[in-house]
């Protein structure tokens, strides 16, 4: 959101005024923009909802439009709004939210975006969804891509990624898996893909990522199948890390069940690392033809592309290359660019 937000007032028209409403803790620097932070906590879910729905339609007044940049806008505005949606998880994967929170947004979200000018979805996956689901009008809905940072994501000095791996005990062969550990990423399956593979051969696998809902079944699944010795878990990956851990990978594995974007992918590819990922949702829109992708659902198929990639050094030496050529394709100038695109629809 941040990235975007810093290159909107570089490819808006010269006389457009930006005001961004911010959190109290937020820290950002937004060259651009006027910015009004809020007087209370928003990071406290309560507080967050009195702000968004009545404080902002009092401060936003006298614009001439609004954009909520995620997912709801003040019920009570009467400005012109443009409404972002990134995927409708609390539709597909309600478990994963409190109470609370998913009846707020399977609430508002759909009320946000029929009352809004402009929808933004950032996957043709998400306005598919926004379509079927809650009935928006294709025509409403305008489509700003996700990117990843180049400056951080990009293949990184080999005597870099050697000292990495030698800090943190890493064999030179590993794959790698980076997200919350919950249903959709499809770790039980990647794991029964996973065992089915020559123990032999197999490169280690490593999980990162913090524990989601029914995180358990995971753990259980790697008992079961005896994969104590083979499979390591690191835990939540700090952002600082991600691209060393990236480009140590020889295999990014991500087989989600569904994604409004798939950052990761995005990332790994940055860094020229192979990827092995779902044809559902999202996730093609990324990776076009550059990943091995499978049918998340079929074991089989999860374990012929992990033999595949396991056994394909021709391969894994192409989809290297190929995936930071397509990863360079993705820019936040181009997301901001289609966002105010959206801004000349709803706004003028």
């Amino acid at each position: 959101m941040t990235n975007v937000m810093r290159w909107i007032p570089r490819v808006a028209p010269t006389d457009w005024r930006f005001t961004a409403f911010v959190g109290a803790q937020f820290s950002a620097d937004l060259a651009g923009y006027a910015v009004q932070r809020s007087s209370i906590d928003t990071s406290r879910p309560l507080k967050r909802i009195a702000w968004e729905q009545a404080i902002q339609p009092w401060a936003t007044r006298r614009m001439d439009g609004l954009h909520a940049q995620a997912f709801v806008s003040p019920m009570l505005s009467r400005i012109p709004a443009v409404v972002t949606v990134y995927d409708l998880s609390f539709v597909h994967y309600p478990q994963v939210l409190t109470p609370a929170r998913r009846l707020y947004l399977r609430l508002l979200t759909p009320l946000s975006c029929h009352r809004a000018r402009r929808v933004i979805a950032i996957s043709q996956s998400t306005a598919d969804d926004l379509v079927n689901v809650f009935r928006i009008p294709r025509d409403k809905i305008d489509i700003a891509l996700g990117a990843h940072d180049p400056e951080r994501y990009s293949p990184l000095p080999a005597a870099d990624v050697d000292a990495f791996r030698a800090a943190n005990n890493l064999p030179d062969r590993f794959w790698l898996f980076v997200g919350t550990i919950e249903p959709r990423k499809n770790l039980v399956r990647l794991l029964t893909a996973y065992a089915q593979l020559d123990p032999g051969g197999r490169p280690p696998l490593i999980i990162g990522g913090g524990r989601g809902w029914l995180s358990g079944d995971v753990f259980e699944a790697v008992r079961r199948l005896n994969l104590a010795d083979a499979v390591r878990f690191i835990g939540y990956v700090p952002v600082e890390e991600l691209p060393l851990w990236y480009n140590s990978a020889e295999l990014f594995v991500f087989p989600s069940l569904y994604e409004g974007f798939g950052l990761p992918v995005l990332e790994a590819m940055a860094c020229g690392t192979p990827v092995v990922t779902s044809d559902r949702s999202s996730l093609p829109e990324v990776t076009g033809d550059v990943a091995l992708r499978v049918d998340p659902r079929s074991v089989d198929d999860l374990t012929n592309a992990l033999r595949r990639a396991n056994a394909d050094e021709a391969w894994r030496r192409a989809a290297a290359q190929a995936g930071i050529e397509r990863a360079a394709t993705f820019s936040w100038e181009r997301t901001a660019r289609q966002t105010v695109g959206a801004y000349h629809k709803g706004f003028e």
